[in-house]
């Protein structure tokens, strides 16, 4: 394996998870060039290809140079939206914008001969709710009874019959109210709180799992890595307060190892981040799958131990 093809990661400035692969990658000497793609005015780039060969040429950021067909691996983390260059119209800019995300994005997306981690796309098709859940119950994980419905009577019902139950966005989403970005959190529900503004649009109800802990498990390729999460009191998002959570190793039962790379090789990824319930019968329920989710918050063992696990991954690049 060459020394000289560098893993490209795409990330925004301010990413500190991508910088702990990266140190990594630049203490086992693997050079790295770091872009970020929703910046394209930091980036020039010639892209050739035919006559039997696919994409090759150079891509120039302020700091380094690629080889388009040398890269031996892309970390895709957490780029930034794509933006246009400044003084454009708004109809030019919206064009640009295009322009910008099938030609720049749709390069990146195209490198030869490289593991992606995950593919942009493949992120993209596992981060809907419903593919989650279905693929789930076929890797034979256990998924609490769950309703997805914009009709107030249905949503109505299933309140009553499953009781407790919380509404889930199906998809995270700023929320203007008042004037201030908030961020909607899954919430407990009583079915007489269930009003017709359900009709409005798709919701999320699941039934309440009686948990004793959380568990997050960061997968990278047939690598498992698993904290049991607690928090100082009642909780139904740990994430609401972190000051409050605590992390430790567990190890993950052998039912739920098997139905976690069945879920990973359905999806076709190389990283996700799962989370289940811990139930009082110790039991393990899926709640879902972020195919791009933060990891660096677990402990300093288990971050590190993921760090290597994808440095790993990356330097290795794509099976010959």
């Amino acid at each position: 394996m060459a020394t000289s093809r560098p893993v490209v990661v795409l990330t925004k400035l301010d990413d500190l998870t991508a910088d702990y692969v990266i140190t990594e990658l630049y203490g086992r000497g693997v050079p790295v060039v770091r872009l970020d793609p929703g910046q394209a005015a930091a980036v020039t780039f010639s892209a050739y290809a035919g006559v039997g060969r696919s994409w090759h040429g150079p891509l120039t950021t302020p700091s380094r140079v690629l080889g388009l067909e040398a890269a031996r691996a892309v970390y895709y983390r957490r780029p930034s939206p794509y933006t246009a260059p400044e003084g454009l119209d708004a109809q030019q800019g919206e064009f640009a914008v295009a322009q910008v995300r099938h030609g720049l994005g749709g390069i990146l997306a195209a490198l030869p001969d490289c593991l992606y981690v995950n593919h942009p796309h493949l992120n993209w098709g596992a981060e809907y709710k419903p593919r989650q859940i279905s693929a789930a119950v076929r890797a034979g994980l256990e998924v609490p009874p769950t309703l997805i419905t914009n009709d107030p009577d249905a949503a109505r019902s299933f309140a009553k019959k499953n009781g407790p139950v919380v509404y889930k966005p199906l998809r995270s989403t700023d929320y203007k109210e008042d004037g201030e970005m908030r961020t909607v959190w899954v919430r407990q529900v009583e079915a007489d709180e269930i009003g017709d503004g359900v009709a409005a649009c798709p919701h999320l109800f699941q039934q309440v799992v009686r948990k004793t802990a959380d568990v997050r498990v960061a997968a990278v390729g047939r690598r498992l890595f698993a904290s049991r999460v607690t928090i100082d009191g009642d909780h139904l998002d740990w994430r609401l307060d972190y000051d409050r959570t605590t992390f430790a190793p567990i190890g993950v039962p052998g039912p739920v190892r098997h139905g976690i790379h069945a879920y990973m090789d359905a999806f076709g990824l190389a990283f996700g981040a799962f989370d289940f319930a811990l139930d009082r019968g110790e039991a393990w329920r899926f709640y879902e799958c972020n195919p791009n989710g933060q990891w660096a918050f677990v402990g300093d063992d288990t971050t590190r131990a993921i760090t290597k696990a994808l440095a790993d991954l990356l330097e290795k690049g794509r099976p010959a």
